[in-house]
């Protein structure tokens, strides 16, 4: 029986760039960051408050993924918030372009789209009260 997500994995072009997002943008806490000298490689592990992570790599020559259109494979992580629009707020004064807040038609949850620094889809999702 699987129990929950344990973690999602991210390939990113700028590993700098990527850890600031991830940590300073969306708030994510560093849970053990290691450099992977054989493979030139970073991983950090970031924690979210229900112990579910989101892994961030870092691997030279990695080939961009197809965003839009909508492209097969994974289409979006999606973070649960409180607030959808103090959230979004919070990541368009620090420069995150962000869509429109829009309504979920079969729970009636605002949920609202924004992307990472490499394009991949992220949404926020206000969690049912």
């Amino acid at each position: 029986m699987l129990l929950r997500i344990h973690h999602a994995a991210i390939i990113c072009s700028d590993y700098q760039r990527s850890k600031r997002f991830y940590t300073e943008v969306l708030g994510l806490k560093t849970v053990a960051e290691h450099f992977r000298e054989a493979r030139n490689s970073w991983k950090l592990d970031l924690g979210l408050p229900d112990g579910s992570q989101v892994e961030l790599f870092s691997f030279s020559g990695a080939p961009p993924r197809p965003s839009y259109p909508e492209a097969q494979g994974l289409r979006h992580l999606a973070f649960a918030v409180a607030d959808v629009a103090d959230f979004q707020q919070r990541l368009e004064s620090m420069g995150v372009t962000t869509e429109g807040i829009r309504v979920d038609e079969f729970t009636g949850q605002r949920f609202v789209f924004f992307a990472d620094p490499d394009g991949l889809p992220l949404e926020l999702y206000e969690a049912a009260a």
